[in-house]
């Protein structure tokens, strides 16, 4: 079975499996996913979904938490960690979109790369769950399995493992395919515990079970 193959087949399988899967982060606007990914790092989703509410609250817009001190920001975004760093991206962040893109989030990858605090991974999301654009968001879950499954050998760089996918995924459906990895990620294919192959709609055709 070739890469691209296996691939193939993978997504399928986790259609199946996971037929809604979508992203795990609470927004209603651009700017607030960009808000919501960059206090995610090394932070749980779940936990992010409840303190951007007391965030969103008293900053309900872009120009409002671009005005807003970082010190005030800090407060309310630590129980993600790293406040400091975070609060001063998301600052600047706002900051920028306030007065270079009219409030607005840019529908360009190049231009949210130049975004404080945006790395690939957050582009990637943004272009792929806001614009509805081809993307591929290779976060820890997605290094993980798809090393484990076969479809990448060995890479953990984040960007050379986007690039090895945009190989062998269709773009049409590379955003879709890593929020499904996110969920099997934590559903099944899990990181702290061994792995539970025995309810795993891929254990067949993985590669960490021997399949070729």
């Amino acid at each position: 079975m070739t890469k691209k193959q296996r691939a193939l087949e993978v997504i399928e399988r986790l259609k199946k499996e996971y037929p809604d899967a979508d992203c795990t982060l609470d927004y209603d606007e651009a700017w607030k996913l960009l808000v919501s990914v960059r206090l995610a790092a090394q932070c749980t989703d779940a936990r992010v979904n409840v303190v951007v509410e007391g965030l969103f609250e008293k900053y309900p817009n872009v120009a409002a938490l671009a005005d807003a001190a970082v010190e005030d920001i800090k407060e309310i975004v630590r129980p993600c960690g790293l406040g400091e760093s975070k609060a001063r991206d998301i600052s600047a962040c706002m900051k920028m979109l306030r007065d270079e893109y009219g409030g607005k989030v840019p529908e360009d990858f190049d231009a949210l790369l130049k975004l404080p605090g945006v790395g690939r991974k957050s582009a990637n999301l943004i272009m792929g769950d806001v614009f509805g654009k081809p993307a591929i968001v290779t976060d820890t879950h997605c290094i993980r399995l798809v090393n484990r499954i076969g479809l990448v050998d060995g890479i953990k760089e984040p960007k050379k493992v986007e690039m090895a996918l945009w190989k062998i995924i269709p773009a049409e459906e590379g955003s879709d395919f890593c929020h499904r990895l996110v969920w099997h990620g934590r559903e099944v294919c899990t990181a702290r515990t061994k792995p539970h192959c025995e309810r795993c709609c891929l254990a067949d055709i993985c590669k960490k079970n021997g399949v070729s």
